[in-house]
């Protein structure tokens, strides 16, 4: 049982896939989450209005979309 277990000869493609799937969920979760809290919060609770609470979510969209994107990986 105990002795099955080699140093370094484990597939861990899975795991490595999951993790990566996790922190783009995490990643592209959290800008939703935030565009949805800034328009409900602008919309409902200032003078502002519908108008007032979506521009701004938009232009947060649009912005975490420029930076969460995925970068390219520079060849070496």
């Amino acid at each position: 049982m105990a002795g099955d277990y080699h140093r370094g000869e484990m597939n861990i493609q899975e795991q490595a896939a999951t993790f990566v799937a996790f922190g783009k969920m995490a990643k592209w979760g959290s800008l939703a989450i935030s565009v949805l809290l800034l328009t409900i919060t602008l919309w409902f609770c200032t003078p502002a209005g519908f108008v007032g609470g979506v521009i701004p979510g938009v232009v947060l969209a649009v912005l975490g979309v420029v930076f969460l994107r995925e970068k390219p990986v520079p060849a070496h």
